[in-house]
């Protein structure tokens, strides 16, 4: 059998959640090109998990350890070799459906991953400038050639060992559901990343602290063109600047021993749980090394 007789390679579709049946439902139907569709939750305690079973996809339920390994574990559940990662906020647009198809048809010759852009809705509009876009990630590949890799949970991304293509089409990202999420999850973000860069030895500085909110700035709204996106693209470029600012100045307090977290147990109980991105992760205490 040739390469122009060979059957598509077949498709698995992978996503995590948690409590995302407000969401999930529009996102399982743009998958519904692939072969499989293979969720991972943690425990929802809304209905997340009878709309996922509802709608066809196998459904696996896994404590939460860290966005990179829930996801990488999801994929090791697939059936199939390649795999295309989403959150449950992201939709697979038509052009980029059919871009993912046409590729396939071709047996994903030459790559071993693609990468494509994202698009994000913000509170209304989709911002086409600043920061925002095009976002470029990378979520299709071939498992056998890479996967979520590192150590890094938070603000994972995935890799490959060989060529990676870029497709056509956006993915349609609806990341918040309004601004209160928004600053409480680029807060939670902040500190999961200020604490993972502590453990790898990164240091603030007083020019850090000053500059680099003001920088993340001025470079999404004035040099890539934010303001294109109108009030939208302010509001987003001082949003972003902010958790640049708070991961900088939460990074500065860990390396002089002072809390960045209330301490585990705190003065009212365990540690509680919060919703972080989709998915519940504890709220941990400054680590130390």
């Amino acid at each position: 059998m040739n390469a122009s007789t060979a059957p598509s390679p077949r498709l698995s579709a992978c996503i995590i959640t948690f409590n995302e049946a407000g969401r999930l439902a529009d996102c399982l139907d743009s998958l519904a090109f692939c072969d499989e569709i293979i969720v991972v939750d943690s425990h929802s305690t809304d209905a997340t998990v009878a709309i996922a079973e509802a709608k066809g996809a196998r459904v696996f339920l896994r404590r939460f350890e860290g966005f990179r390994s829930q996801k990488q574990f999801a994929v090791e559940q697939a059936a199939h070799d390649w795999v295309l990662c989403l959150d449950a906020d992201e939709r697979v647009s038509p052009a980029l459906r059919d871009a993912i198809l046409a590729a396939r048809d071709t047996g994903f010759n030459g790559a071993a991953g693609y990468r494509f852009a994202r698009l994000s809705d913000y509170f209304g509009r989709f911002l086409r400038h600043g920061n925002a876009y095009p976002d470029r990630v990378l979520r299709l590949f071939d498992r056998r050639r890479g996967g979520w890799r590192g150590t890094r949970e938070i603000h994972e991304a995935a890799s490959v060992d060989g060529p990676v293509q870029t497709l056509a089409g956006d993915l349609i990202h609806y990341p918040y559901r309004s601004l209160e999420q928004q600053l409480a999850k680029t807060q939670k973000y902040a500190r999961m990343m200020a604490e993972h860069d502590f453990a790898r030895g990164k240091r603030a500085s007083l020019a850090k602290l000053v500059l680099a909110p003001a920088w993340r700035f001025w470079r999404g709204y004035l040099l890539r063109g934010g303001f294109r996106d109108g009030w939208h693209g302010l509001v987003y470029a001082y949003v972003r600047a902010n958790y640049v600012r708070q991961k900088t100045v939460m990074l500065w307090l860990l390396q002089n021993n002072q809390a960045v977290a209330d301490p585990v147990g705190g003065p009212s109980g365990p540690n509680p749980v919060a919703p972080v991105g989709g998915v519940s992760t504890p709220i941990a205490p400054p680590k130390d090394s």
